[in-house]
Order: structure tokens, then C-alpha cells, then sequence
């Protein structure tokens, strides 16, 4: 943008920060144990305020942040949903999956899914997730990432991205996930302070504020959107939540490697009730930007409007316009640790599945820490090259839904053979088998089917009828074949008894409950959903 420019205030808070963030995860790096254990998940040391910082900070990043805010300015608040719409989702881990996987001491969801299953299960997720993270995940962040800086400052985008990879893998792949949670707990308060502190100063350069913006257009400011809108349908983010939502934050390698690190079951929960309540605030960064700059560009008229292709420039242009000197260090410092943090997660799990479920089991049985070790920080490094290949080809689609598309696709047939897994102890290793293969085919054919009769369905949608027959394969499957010995899947069948030792049999005082805190997040969601419905 050519009207754009950085003062030395703005370069050296983003240079000072930056190296900050480094310097924290080198020095974690140096703290953290040299064992398998120890760089995979951290020893599983790690308290509830670093899992819930790291769980969220994994989730937003460029993508979030860039293609949220423009999806927002294209259609409305409907889209603050992706990012509010996460009570069900969060509840369903909390009480079928977290005590399961640390009950269970898994390390890793194909361990899961091998160990309840057998191992063709584990080696399709292990296969299909490292591709899907390598191919789906991270292109859009380091596109997003380095276009956007692109953009404002005239750096030359590869070089811009360059700098992203060597930083992150940095301290990422010498340190594992004791430099991840660490970094990301810094980086998760740096985007959260720069964004609100952002929003806030442009939204007072709207006559009227937040009022006159609602006045203006009030029905772009609705949380539920019909069950046809083409973006956000409500009754489709009510389908997601038992299988796309749910997939991503329960059964999700790089999500829920943040749980699997919690020192215990009370902190593994209460990590996911403080990113509840951070996910409270975070559309504020990452999506109401994008309201914002509707009404300064598209009823103000205070610049060409960007609709209908150029919605993905809302954050740049926005930052351009409101940010002041030294505002605009913090914001871009805030961003760039929020692009580190989805990088540095990315490639700790992408060299954790590879090193435990593909490496040692295929390769080097009896490989040692040393040996482990290394294998992680290889595939880490040549997945961040790979991605950085692959990320130009994510402009030609945009960012928002690239990324969405993409996970929906992935996750279907998992969450469908991993939820019976879970609830129905019938579930056979030849029913989950056909179920991941069936499941692609199933997908296959939809898409065919639709795109065959000219049918405009929404992806969550599809993956929805997708997961219903992928489940009813399963089950028919299953009931055919022979059932999987009592004493292997005992452990795996979810319980209610699990919800009675959630406190890990400590008397706590109440103000220190979970379920204190799980129904105070409750009301505070039923609040928001209230006042914006």
C-alpha cells in the first residue's frame, strides 16, 4: 500500500518484541528434558493458564486474523460465530475426550486410535494428517503472514516468509513443546492486547460508535444467519459442532497436544474453560475489524469499497487508516506473534506424529530419545519448507475458505469412526478401517453428486450428510465383522464415573471448581448469543 509507512518507533517494538519472543523460547528450549517426552509434550508439566494461552494462540493466526476479518467485512457478524460458536464443541471435549486421553496416558491420536483399534487406523491418520497439516494447515498462515506484510511495508513476500520459517523453527524445532506453550502464552497476551487496543482506535473514528454502526446497517450485526446464507448458516454451525468443530478441538493432533501436556486432568479442563473465556473477547481481534471498515469504506464512503473481491485487504487497509505511530508496532507485533504461534504448533506436531507414529513405527523401532529427537526437528524443518512452496496456490482460493473447506474434508471420516470409538464398544477395527477409507469415497461422491446437478450446498452441510453415512457404514460394518476383545476397548468407552474424578480426587475450594468456572463461561456465552442473536 502506497500510502503505508513503519517509523522507527513502529520497527523497533516489532524488531524488540519479536526477539523477545525468541529469546523466551530459546530459553525454554534450554529448560526443556531431552527425552521423548520431554520435547514431544512437554513432560506433561504444563499448568492450566499456559493450556488454555497455547489452546488458543494455536487458532488464531493469518488465516484468522486477515481471512476472518475480511469474511466479516463481506457478510457481517455472522462470521464471529466461527470464533464464538465454540460452548458445544468445548463441552463435548470436556467431558468425553480430555478424561479419556489422560486417563489413557496417549500421547498422540494415532496412539489412540491404534491402541482402541489397531494400527491401519493409526497410519491413515497419521498419513492423512501430516499431508492435510503440511498442505492445508499451514500454507494459509504463512501466505496470510507474509502477503499482509507485503502489502504494507513493500518487503518482498518470500523474503517476508523466510523470515517467519527461520524465526519460528528457531527455537520450535531446538525446544518442542516446552518452547511452543511458553512462546504462546507470550504470544497469545501480545495479540490480544495489540487487537482490542486496535479496535478500540478505529472505532473512534466512527461518528457514533459501535450505535451508529448497528443503526446503519443492523442486519449485517445478527449472529444467527438462515440456514441458506451461503457463509455462516446457523443451522450448519449447529451440524459442525458434532463433527467438523468437534474433530478440530478434541481428536485435532495440534490442538489437542496442548491438552495431553496438562499436568493433570483439573488443568487439562480448566485450560479449555480460560480459552472459553478468552474466546469471548477474541473476535475483537481477529473479526469486528471488519465491521469497522464496512461502514468507514462502504456507508461513509471514506474510500473504494472492497466487495466484492478484495474483502481479504480489510486488515491491511484498516491498519493503514486508524493506526497511529507505535500502534501500528504493537498491532503488526502482535500479528506476527500470532502467525509464529500457528507455525510453531503446526510443525511440533507435524514432527511429533511423524517421530512417534510414522518414524518408530515403520523405521527405527528401538530408536532412542537422541535419535527421536532428531527425527522430529527434520520433519518439522522440511515441512515448514514444503508449506512455504505450497502457499502461493492459497491466494487463488482465499484464505477463509481455503482453510475452512479444507479442514471439513479432512475431518469427516475421522470424528465419525473416532466418536463411535468412543461411545459404542461394538465399534470393530474392520468398521473403522472401511469407515476412514469409506469416508473419503463417501465425500467423493457428494461432492460429484452436487457439483453433477448444479446443487449450491454449503461444505459444513455436505460434510454433515458425509459424516451420517460415514457413521451408519461404520455401524453396518461392525455389526458384520468380528467385535474387538472386551479388555482392549474398555479403557476407550466413555464413562459417566469419569465425571466424578475430573478434580483428580483434590477437595478444592470453590472459587478454584471447575464447574464453577465451566458454568460461569456458560452464562457469559448464553449472554453474547443473546444480546447479537
Amino acid at each position: 500500500m502506497d500510502n503505508f509507512s513503519l517509523s522507527f518507533l513502529d520497527l523497533v517494538i516489532i524488531g524488540g518484541i519479536t526477539l523477545v519472543v525468541i529469546v523466551i523460547g530459546l530459553m525454554a528450549a534450554k529448560r526443556a528434558d531431552r527425552t521423548v517426552t520431554g520435547y514431544f509434550l512437554a513432560s506433561g508439566k504444563m499448568p492450566w493458564y499456559l493450556v488454555g494461552a497455547a489452546f488458543v494462540a494455536t487458532t488464531v493466526s493469518s488465516e484468522q486474523i486477515v481471512g476472518t476479518m475480511g469474511a466479516t467485512y463481506k457478510d457481517g457478524m455472522g462470521i464471529a460465530n466461527w470464533t464464538w460458536w465454540a460452548l458445544p464443541t468445548y463441552l463435548l471435549t470436556m467431558i468425553f475426550f480430555i478424561p479419556m486421553y489422560l486417563r489413557n496416558k496417549i500421547m498422540t491420536v494415532p496412539e489412540f486410535l491404534q491402541r482402541r483399534f489397531g494400527p491401519v487406523c493409526a497410519s491413515i491418520y497419521s498419513v492423512v494428517m501430516l499431508i492435510g497439516y503440511v498442505f492445508v494447515f499451514l500454507p494459509p498462515v504463512l501466505y496470510g503472514g507474509s502477503i499482509t506484510v507485503s502489502e504494507l511495508t513493500g518487503w518482498n513476500q518470500y523474503y517476508v516468509m523466510a523470515g517467519i520459517v527461520v524465526a519460528t523453527g528457531s527455537y520450535t524445532l531446538l525446544g518442542g513443546l516446552n518452547s511452543v506453550m511458553w512462546t504462546d502464552a507470550i504470544q497469545c497476551i501480545l495479540f490480544m492486547v495489540g487487537g482490542v487496543l486496535f479496535f478500540w482506535l478505529a472505532l473512534d473514528h466512527i461518528p457514533g460508535g459501535w450505535n451508529a454502526m448497528v443503526e446503519a446497517a443492523p442486519e449485517r450485526f445478527h449472529l444467527y444467519h438462515p440456514p441458506s446464507d451461503p457463509e455462516a448458516p446457523f443451522l450448519g454451525l449447529v451440524v459442525a459442532s458434532f463433527g467438523v468443530f468437534l474433530f478440530y478441538q478434541s481428536s485435532n493432533q495440534v490442538m489437542i497436544q496442548r491438552i495431553l501436556s496438562a499436568k493433570s486432568t483439573w488443568d487439562g479442563m480448566m485450560g479449555i474453560v480460560f480459552a472459553g473465556f478468552i474466546g469471548i473477547v477474541l473476535p475483537i481481534v481477529t473479526c469486528l475489524m471488519g465491521l469497522v471498515m464496512y461502514h468507514w469504506l462502504d456507508v461513509m464512503h471514506q474510500g473504494p469499497s472492497l466487495l466484492p473481491n478484495n474483502y481479504d485487504k480489510a486488515f491491511p487497509l484498516a491498519l493503514q487508516t486508524f493506526a497511529p505511530s507505535g500502534v501500528k508496532g504493537i498491532v503488526l507485533a502482535g500479528f506476527f506473534a500470532a502467525v509464529m504461534s500457528s507455525v510453531s504448533a503446526l510443525s511440533n506436531s507435524i514432527s511429533t506424529i511423524f517421530s512417534l507414529d510414522v518414524y518408530r513405527n515403520f523405521f527405527r523401532k528401538n530408536a532412542g530419545d537422541k535419535e527421536m529427537i532428531i527425527s522430529g526437528q527434520v520433519s518439522g524443518g522440511l515441512a515448514l519448507i514444503v508449506a512455504s512452496v505450497v502457499a502461493p496456490f492459497v491466494g487463488t482460493v482465499g484464505l477463509f475458505k481455503y482453510f475452512q473447506m479444507g479442514v471439513t474434508y479432512i475431518a469427516t471420516p475421522f470424528i465419525s469412526v473416532i466418536i463411535l470409538g468412543i461411545l459404542w464398544k461394538r465399534t470393530s477395527y474392520t468398521g473403522a478401517v472401511v469407515g476412514l477409507l469409506g469416508g473419503v469415497v463417501i465425500q467423493l461422491v457428494i461432492a460429484s453428486v452436487l457439483n453433477l446437478l448444479e446443487i449450491k450446498l454449503h461444505w459444513l452441510y455436505a460434510g454433515g450428510i458425509s459424516q451420517v453415512l460415514t457413521m451408519l457404514l461404520v455401524v453396518f460394518v461392525s455389526l458384520y465383522t468380528t467385535p474387538p476383545p472386551v479388555d482392549q476397548v474398555r479403557s476407550f468407552i466413555w464413562n459417566p464415573s469419569w465425571l466424578l474424578t475430573l478434580n483428580d480426587g483434590v477437595q478444592r475450594p470453590w472459587y478454584k471448581q471447575m464447574k464453577f468456572w465451566a458454568a460461569l463461561y456458560a452464562l457469559t456465552w448464553c449472554f453474547v448469543y443473546w444480546l447479537f442473536w
